[in-house]
């Protein structure tokens, strides 16, 4: 099966040309990653956040966003998450894209130029549009909150 193509136009920063533009690492893979556009390595403590700048800004066609989300090699690993994830990218942004990192680790971490820290993925959004009414129709959940559906079973 063949995957829908969208076209999204990116532009290279300046003084950003040596580092890759936002890839797929595999033929399957659903998000692309992203590469620190770092002049020194940063050294985030356990615990602090760091904005790190991507070197390039994009256009996100109308009706898509682009989300940030988190490698797992490095959560798993190292416990480097993006603190705000998924992050988005509206289609009227046109800033650098930059990836907010936290240390939820217990060691301090370097972020060095070109490391992959995090993934980007481009999907649709659709226009929502409210539809008031007196009752919504019923389910076999109802009103069950969090855990709901886990309840009971092993």
């Amino acid at each position: 099966m063949c995957r829908e193509e969208v076209t999204v136009q990116i532009h290279r920063l300046a003084g950003n040309e040596d580092l890759p533009l936002p890839q797929y690492q595999t033929t399957e893979a659903a998000a692309m990653d992203l590469h620190a556009a770092v002049g020194e390595p940063i050294r985030l403590l356990p615990g602090e956040i760091v904005l790190v700048p991507c070197g390039f800004s994009l256009a996100v066609p109308r009706g898509f966003e682009a989300q940030v989300r988190p490698r797992s090699g490095l959560a798993t690993g190292s416990g480097i998450a993006v603190v705000n994830s998924p992050g988005t990218i509206y289609s009227d942004y046109r800033g650098e894209v930059k990836v907010a990192l936290i240390n939820l680790g217990k060691k301090a971490f370097s972020v060095e130029r070109g490391m992959r820290v995090a993934q980007l993925l481009i999907t649709r959004v659709p226009l929502v549009i409210w539809e008031v009414v007196a009752e919504l129709p019923v389910t076999a959940r109802g009103e069950g909150g969090f855990g709901h559906t886990g309840r009971g079973q092993a």
